[in-house]
């Protein structure tokens, strides 16, 4: 799940969310005939901590504070009005200032159990037909001013038309109402959707009075536009300053309202957290080298084996290590356009997946670190395997003939090469199913009927995506098919995107292990029409959309895991995108100059959230950012 304790620290506004049963812990008290009020939510099985917990386990209570921790980021910003998806590239690290209803843990099923934040309890019926949430008497925005209930539902109202992910992963709230100052309630459009009451925690609160005002020269600010001024929320962090598209300097902010609540404890440990942007990746890397940046998460196979045997990694100075990735699953993969007429033909996309030759591209770029994704839910027990199962064909037997046949008889596999046999085979079948697509060869061309040549552009913002696309490119060429790697600036990039102006793209999906709502904006038909939605490959099918709302109302996680790998099985059946790689691990390279508690939770790394600076470490190693 992308909460914010958890995915905060890269930038993400929304991240990857979650689904499925929201099964509460013990209430507090309530009137008769009215729900109670609690404590906390679980997806699955029940909250571990209990009403009044002092702290997560995984954190050290009493860890000092201090010190500053330099993160580098790739590509420029020209905006710090970070959840507005329509416009801008977002600043690094300003949703630091924000915080959401509720609070995760990271040490218990799918991160998925979540606590008291800004909102202390939350209530709802028997039939999830709507849920109320109370906020924390202490609740304050940095200018002292109380978090209020029309907050909250200004908050709803103002992300929903500014973010299309909001507005999809939210879409069944029809309601939200100011009980009292401290009391809102969301109604939804139809009871039974368990998963509603706890989705609705994750509702990131902006300060209604701060952006209906006006800036430090009198001009009155606009949710919905772009703006490089410090903005003000509620969080542990708040901005001391910004030089656009370069760098933002967040501090911990001493009033912090919620330092002593339990969410809070052994937290935020850092005085102050620099984000610096850089526009290439090469560089990036060499200023972690050269003690510029104190951590990074490597996502370069290469890199993590050629480039970090320096002087500083051998003599203990930087430590690399590698973390178990057990809170969700990944669906990476080129995606073809089928917005565009050439893409739209299912034997056209096979074709383009038996062109890529992945066990070749692993030995000979990625150091034979990465394994080939095969599922839309890849590390999960949610991904389909095999022939359907019975409880699974019970899903899928009644939209026969409006999904492909195939998901009945096939097992789904990615053509394997790894040899030039192998890779000379699977371009000739590529060949074939190209001449049943109505594509021939002109000359050292494939044509349409009409004779326009297939090409490709593969969009980017990323020049190391080039290495990984030589290979790809020239298999293609031999076919008769001309790509064109275009590598533009990151804002570019996210516009084009956006407005799903490309052929094709690399992307990634982060899967939790309880899909639920946010699978409408992933593969659901009305987002294929919304732009700034994240159903990049334009996947618009009626089966599909039933196979999704089958997933949200699961009854149980038994009956989740069924109807996710028929959803899965369905996807893959389409050939909608070309499955690309991925680890059962992350990467880290880091300075030693940070504590950590004894035991690490075991859904996250926790940097920087449960990390603290240590002096003594920094003073063997150099001072870094404090030196």
């Amino acid at each position: 799940m992308g909460t914010r304790t958890a995915g905060r620290w890269i930038g993400g506004a929304f991240g990857i969310v979650v689904g499925l049963a929201a099964v509460l812990q013990v209430p507090f008290a309530a009137a008769a005939d009215e729900p109670a009020w609690r404590h906390a939510t679980a997806l699955t099985g029940e909250p571990k901590y209990p009403p009044g917990f002092a702290h997560f386990d995984y954190v050290n209570p009493d860890a000092p504070k201090g010190g500053t921790v330099r993160l580098g980021t790739y590509g420029s910003f020209d905006n710090t009005n970070v959840y507005n998806a329509l416009k801008g590239d977002p600043a690094p690290g300003v949703s630091l200032v924000y915080e959401d209803l509720m609070s995760p843990s990271l040490d218990e099923l799918d991160i998925s159990a979540a606590y008291g934040h800004l909102a202390d309890a939350l209530r709802f019926p028997d039939d999830y037909s709507w849920v109320e949430y109370r906020l924390d008497a202490d609740a304050r925005w940095q200018d002292g001013e109380p978090v209020t209930a029309e907050d909250v539902v200004w908050s709803l109202s103002a992300l929903k038309e500014i973010n299309p992910q909001v507005g999809y992963y939210f879409s069944h709230v029809v309601d939200a109402k100011a009980v009292d100052a401290r009391t809102v309630r969301f109604t939804f459009d139809a009871p039974g959707n368990r998963e509603l009451p706890h989705i609705v925690g994750q509702l990131t609160v902006l300060p209604k009075h701060w952006w209906e005002g006006t800036d430090a020269a009198g001009r009155k600010r606009d949710i919905r536009s772009t703006t490089l001024e410090a903005p003000m929320g509620s969080g542990p962090y708040k901005v001391r300053s910004i030089d656009p598209g370069r760098k933002v300097v967040m501090e911990r902010d001493p009033n912090y309202w919620g330092a002593k609540k339990p969410f809070a404890i052994g937290q935020d440990n850092f005085d102050v957290l620099e984000f610096d942007s850089y526009l290439d990746t090469t560089v990036l890397l060499e200023a972690f080298k050269a003690d510029k940046i104190d951590f990074r998460a490597e996502n370069s196979a290469k890199a993590w084996a050629t480039a970090y045997e320096f002087p500083a990694k051998a003599d203990g100075r930087v430590v690399l290590e590698t973390y178990p990735r057990k809170a969700s699953g990944v669906m990476q993969a080129f995606v073809p356009n089928l917005r565009r007429a050439k893409f739209a033909d299912q034997r056209v996309r096979r074709a383009l997946n038996l062109a890529f030759d992945f066990e070749t591209i692993n030995r000979t770029v990625f150091f034979g670190q990465y394994k080939r994704v095969a599922s839309y839910f890849e590390n999960t027990e949610l991904a389909a395997r095999g022939l359907p199962s019975p409880d699974e064909l019970a899903i899928l037997e009644p939209l026969r003939g409006e999904i492909p046949e195939s998901v009945f008889t096939t097992a789904y596999a990615n053509p394997v090469g790894g040899s030039t046999e192998k890779a000379r085979d699977n371009l000739r079948e590529a060949v074939r199913l190209f001449g049943e697509a109505g594509w021939t060869f002109k000359g050292n061309k494939l044509v349409n009927a009409k004779g326009e040549p297939f090409t490709i552009e593969y969009l980017t913002d990323n020049p190391g995506d080039e290495r990984i696309m030589t290979p790809y490119a020239q298999a293609l060429q031999r076919i008769g098919i001309k790509v064109d790697v275009r590598t533009v600036d990151s804002a570019q990039y996210t516009n084009r995107v956006r407005s799903f102006d490309f052929d094709m793209i690399m992307n990634v999906w982060g899967e939790s292990l309880s899909p639920g709502n946010e699978q409408r904006r992933f593969w659901g038909s009305a987002a294929a029409r919304t732009e700034g939605s994240e159903n990049y490959a334009g996947i618009a099918d009626p089966a599909i959309d039933k196979l999704i709302e089958r997933v949200i109302f699961t009854k149980d996680r038994a009956d989740l895991v069924t109807a996710t790998r028929a959803l899965d099985r369905v996807l893959l059946a389409h050939d909608f995108v070309i499955p690309c790689w991925t680890l059962d691990y992350d990467r880290y390279a880091y300075w030693n100059r940070f504590d950590r508690p004894a035991k690490l939770p075991e859904y996250s790394f926790g940097f920087p959230t449960v990390w603290w600076w240590s002096a003594e470490k920094a003073k063997a190693t150099g001072g870094g950012g404090n030196g």
